[in-house]
């Protein structure tokens, strides 16, 4: 609750407004009973005067409420907003601090919900839970004031009765607070659900899978139906056992109120303003039911937002070595797994140098470890034993910034954000001028084709790049990295989906990018790393083989079996 007030912090003298309102629409409220009290009294001796006077009172009250209410609608909510737009900012932020194994194990509709429908229901509960809570304690306290101050044994009536609503507010809300916890997860798995099917749209089409992606989504949305029932019967009970002790308020009202009335205990205007205060006590507890429905909702999105806050953000060195990270890229017996638990390393103790400014390349079966190897330069994922170092410096020791402002990934999947071809070239350093923009495209032997579009640079690409081909994405993440200028480079089957005529062109451009530069090269097509300064072969996590093409090719390995292998089926 500490983690949740402190978000209010910064808005706080709009809170203390909200709350100053709420506190005088409460005070407001309590008037009409007493001032329907002495109107009545007024009635009995027949003076119009006193009758006319209390009801132009009355009414200025109204007005005053009106503008409070106005005050406590609008800015209100715009309280709660404002807290929630904080939440969702460092949400996202803490979001891209995450290890790359937090979106291996968890699906982007889900991470999706907690920043969107979630982060809504902990809005409603910034603005109307507290507010309302002091609202209606206030209510009730002052309510009961006023009939203790008429008469005491009715106060007595109530007070005892009270608790009884407590105890079963208390009981149904663990059963709501069970379900709706249920119900927040099947909403975030029909979202992923959701996001996977359309961004799969394209290859269900294609297949004519419709039926398949209609049941998968009748599953996941069958299941979220049934938690959402689940969720709004608890609700119900929760309702309607409240309710019941509502209506049965009133009717110890009217029986008690009415036989002391009878019996000659209190006076026809203390009957009147009792009657009036039981239904004064009644609307707060009926906003306490409402609000009970907005904590089971709002507590539950503020608990999934807090289960990724509490998620640890990659590793980052706590007093960072301050380096150019220039130099060779060396690996000394590194193991790794993806997860701790796994008794098999992907990566059984690996070893090998790429000196500066040469390229190595990495060439083996699917599976055997190539790419976990690129994704640990960069620290993508963290080794489990043995040292990556370079130019002498362990990148366990520098920050991540530091460490990915000298290297460049261009992989076989080529992600372009929804923009301009401009603004994903610009990914690679923002603040790089329209010149340098296109520099960078002329080397990646894209600019001629961006020329010949309509609106040239500020053509947009559609969501993933869709609009274009792979060789042209391709040749833009290579102008991306162009004007990254990386002193390190990293090719992850670069070219290995494309087809011959449109490899070749982006091959051009990739032997342009790696000049001057170390250089780690994953490729099936070993046409295309002949002439690497160093080939290893990797396989089931060790390094096999390892020379220059010739000397593979002589030495009669798998390397050797792979190459013949392809260029027999040329």
């Amino acid at each position: 609750m500490r983690r949740f007030f402190g978000y209010y912090k910064p808005h706080k003298k709009l809170f203390i407004l909200d709350l100053i309102c709420s506190f005088l629409i409460s005070v407001a409220n309590m008037f009409y009973p007493m001032i329907a009290r002495e109107i009545m009294q007024a009635v009995e001796v027949k003076n119009l005067q006193f009758i006319i006077t209390w009801a132009i009172v009355l009414g200025g009250i109204y007005l005053l409420k009106c503008l409070l209410t106005f005050i406590v609608g609008y800015w209100g909510h715009v309280l709660g907003v404002r807290i929630q737009a904080d939440m969702r900012r460092d949400l996202f932020r803490h979001i891209q601090t995450l290890p790359f194994s937090f979106f291996d194990e968890n699906k982007t509709g889900s991470v999706m919900s907690r920043l969107t429908s979630d982060l809504f229901e902990v809005s409603e509960l910034a603005h109307h839970g507290p507010e309302d809570l002091f609202n209606s304690c206030l209510s009730i306290l002052g309510a009961l004031l006023m009939l203790t101050y008429i008469n005491g044994w009715l106060a007595l009536a109530v007070l005892l009765y009270i608790p009884l609503m407590i105890l079963f507010a208390g009981f149904a809300r663990t059963r709501m607070n069970t379900a709706f916890t249920n119900s927040r997860i099947r909403v975030a798995d029909l979202n992923a659900e959701i996001e996977s099917s359309l961004t799969g749209v394209r290859i269900t089409k294609a297949y004519n899978a419709k039926a398949t992606e209609c049941q998968k989504f009748d599953f996941v949305n069958g299941r979220f139906k049934d938690a959402r029932s689940d969720a709004y019967k608890a609700m119900g009970l929760f309702q309607g056992g409240m309710s019941l002790f509502n209506d049965l308020l009133y009717l110890l009202a009217l029986v008690f109120g009415g036989l002391m009335f009878y019996f000659g205990q209190i006076a026809v205007e203390d009957f009147t303003a009792y009657i009036l205060f039981i239904t004064q006590l009644l609307a707060p507890i009926r906003t306490l039911v409402v609000l009970f429905e907005q904590i089971q909702d709002g507590m539950t999105g503020y608990k999934r937002f807090c289960e990724v806050m509490d998620t640890p953000g990659e590793y980052e060195p706590e007093v960072p070595v301050q380096s150019e990270m220039e130099g060779d890229v060396v690996f000394e017996n590194v193991r790794f797994s993806y997860k701790q638990e796994e008794s098999e390393n992907v990566l059984k103790g690996i070893s090998f140098t790429a000196k500066q400014g040469k390229t190595v390349a990495l060439v083996g079966s699917s599976g055997g470890g190539k790419t976990t190897i690129c994704h640990l330069i960069p620290r993508f994922y963290r080794r489990d034993g043995g040292v990556i170092s370079i130019g002498g410096t362990d990148i366990d020791a520098v920050s991540s910034e530091t460490l990915r402002a000298k290297i460049a990934l261009v992989a076989q999947d080529v992600f372009l954000f929804a923009g301009s071809i401009k603004d994903n070239i610009l990914y690679g350093a923002p603040n790089a001028t329209d010149e340098e923009v296109v520099e960078a495209a002329k080397r990646a032997n894209i600019h001629d084709f961006v020329m010949n579009l309509p609106d040239g640079y500020d053509t947009e690409v559609g969501e993933r790049g869709v609009k274009l081909s792979g060789g042209q994405k391709q040749r833009i993440s290579i102008a991306r990295a162009f004007l990254k200028n990386p002193s390190i480079l990293i090719l992850d089957e670069a070219t290995s989906a494309l087809d011959n005529m449109t490899e070749m062109q982006v091959q051009s451009a990739l032997s342009e990018l790696s000049k001057g530069r170390t250089t780690i090269v994953v490729a099936h097509r070993l046409s295309t790393v002949k002439n690497a300064d160093e080939i290893l072969v990797v396989e089931n996590g060790l390094i096999t083989e390892r020379g220059t093409h010739d000397e593979l090719v002589e030495q009669g390995g798998l390397y050797a079996e792979l190459y013949r292998y392809q260029f027999r089926n040329l």
